[in-house]
């Protein structure tokens, strides 16, 4: 979130150039030509340093050019006074750049702990439950999008949720709040995902009533563990269902999606609720369509379910960065938010 320092390169150079041109003129006076490139020297320093260090290098410039032995002393008035000008006004640049440089390390350290806030570092585990999330969002400089995932533990088993909102980027926020919110509260209150689903579906409905334009919407797809660890129960609501992995197979779940959340018609069609059994081992991804929907140079589609089945030999935890590492291999053109979340139940015994 602080952005990329400058290069290494972009701060030895004002350094090596005063040292290069003034070398060059100790050695042969047939050097004193590039005594012009002095003069760059304190514009480049403004990328880099400060103004105390602009202005040392301001200082060296000015020594260098009135030391006999570089031939350099005897640049004509005007000269030396538009290189003198030329390095206060590069210290006085310095300045202020870096007054805003700290202004904005500011916003966005407070930027950063918002968006922290709404959605915190995904456990490694919750209950009996292994998990490992992966989050890029599709706005550059912000880490929280219009995707949004959360694993949480409750009187009803561990549940799960990945959705994606109507839009991306710093707008889609405040809609991804709500709902991260009435998820976190139906997870104590609701006793099965279809009411889990019509919670968020209402948080939303009454979120755009009264709105101009306020047509808000995002597809989900929910999740619950049985207490053994041998099952998993799915609601899908317009969202890209999870991929089974088992053993060396990577199965795209057969469910039936209900519409998006936030039209309103859940409580007219609500979307059924699957039970899908699973073995020991069993993993399931959930992938939003920035993955899915992610495509080659000849606009195909990234085939996920063939690339898990290629990778499942690859640890859990690391299985999401595989997978990012293998779209920018192969290629694949990446538009919108990307988000990856693997869960690993554990079977107990009997």
């Amino acid at each position: 979130m602080r952005g990329a320092p400058p290069p290494r390169w972009v701060r030895v150079l004002p350094v090596l150039l005063l040292v290069a041109v003034a070398g060059a003129t100790l050695v042969t006076p047939h050097a004193r030509d590039l005594g012009f490139l002095l003069g760059a020297i304190p514009p480049l320093a403004v990328l880099s340093y400060g103004p105390l260090a602009t202005a040392v290098l301001g200082v060296g410039v000015i020594v260098a050019l009135n030391v006999p032995a570089t031939h350099l002393n005897r640049p004509g008035n005007t000269d030396l006074l538009t290189i003198v000008f030329v390095a206060a006004l590069s210290v006085f640049v310095s300045y202020v750049r870096s007054r805003r440089d700290a202004q904005l390390d500011t916003e966005r350290a407070i930027g950063e702990a918002v968006q922290r806030a709404v959605m915190p570092p995904l456990p490694k585990r919750v209950g009996s439950v292994g998990c490992a999330g992966f989050y890029r969002a599709a706005q550059n400089g912000t880490l929280v999008g219009g995707d949004f995932f959360d694993v949480r533990d409750g009187p009803y088993g561990v549940r799960a949720v990945m959705g994606d909102v109507q839009g991306h980027g710093l707008a889609a926020v405040a809609t991804v709040v709500s709902l991260l919110g009435a998820f976190r509260e139906a997870v104590l209150d609701q006793p099965d995902l279809e009411a889990v689903a019509a919670r968020m579906d209402r948080r939303l409905a009454v979120d755009s009533t009264g709105v101009r334009h306020g047509e808000l919407f995002a597809t989900g797809v929910l999740l619950e563990f049985s207490s053994d660890g041998r099952a998993v129960r799915v609601v899908a609501c317009g969202h890209p269902v999870p991929v089974l992995l088992h053993e060396r197979h990577a199965v795209e779940l057969t469910i039936a999606s209900g519409p998006p959340l936030g039209l309103g018609l859940v409580g007219v069609d609500p979307p059924k609720e699957v039970t899908v059994p699973l073995a020991p081992g069993d993993r399931l991804f959930l992938a939003s369509d920035g993955v899915w929907e992610a495509r080659d140079a000849g606009r195909a589609f990234y085939p996920l379910p063939g690339r898990l089945a290629a990778l499942t030999g690859t640890a859990s935890a690391e299985l999401p960065e595989v997978v990012w590492a293998d779209l920018a291999r192969r290629r694949y053109e990446v538009r919108d938010d990307v988000t990856m979340l693997v869960l690993t139940p554990e079977p107990r015994a009997a």
